[in-house]
């Protein structure tokens, strides 16, 4: 595939996110994929899954956030939450880089694209994940596994 490009309706955040609805609002989105747990709420400019689902009816939490690992199961799970929601979709984690990964590897998936396409054009993109090697990583092993698996991207089981 050439030219490939980031899914339209997917955007992901580049930094923290101060007001959750004015945030989804401003960036033109009516769902949202959030990958943090509870402990970030906690923090100091944290955000918990309560402001997500005040600002938006439509959001599912993937708890995605260090010290978890981004592994297949997470990659699994992101593709299944993203599958349900509708678009425009932000995803969100603390400051982006895991948001941006989930979304490039989302769209290089549906898209059929291959990783080194995906990893190119998040370089010429500047997407957060690309700074961290284990990131890349996961975001092309990911879109291996589940292109060759689709069937075990259609379980009926919960998120």
């Amino acid at each position: 595939m050439k030219n490939f490009q980031l899914l339209g309706g997917l955007r992901y955040n580049k930094g923290l996110i101060q007001n959750p609805a004015t945030y989804l609002n401003e960036v033109g989105c009516n769902s949202w994929l959030y990958l943090v747990g509870e402990e970030f709420a906690k923090m100091e400019g944290g955000m918990s899954y309560d402001q997500v689902q005040a600002a938006t009816t439509h959001s599912v939490n993937v708890v995605s956030d260090p010290p978890r690992v981004l592994d297949l199961e997470l990659a699994r799970q992101h593709v299944k939450a993203l599958d349900s929601l509708p678009r425009p979709t932000l995803i969100s984690c603390r400051t982006g880089p895991r948001a941006s990964a989930v979304a490039y590897m989302y769209s290089g998936l549906k898209c059929g694209a291959e990783p080194d396409e995906v990893l190119a054009m998040a370089e010429r993109d500047q997407a957060p994940f690309i700074q961290f090697e284990d990131y890349k990583e996961w975001v092309r092993s990911s879109i291996e596994s589940l292109r060759t698996q689709p069937d075990q991207l259609d379980s009926n089981e919960e998120l």
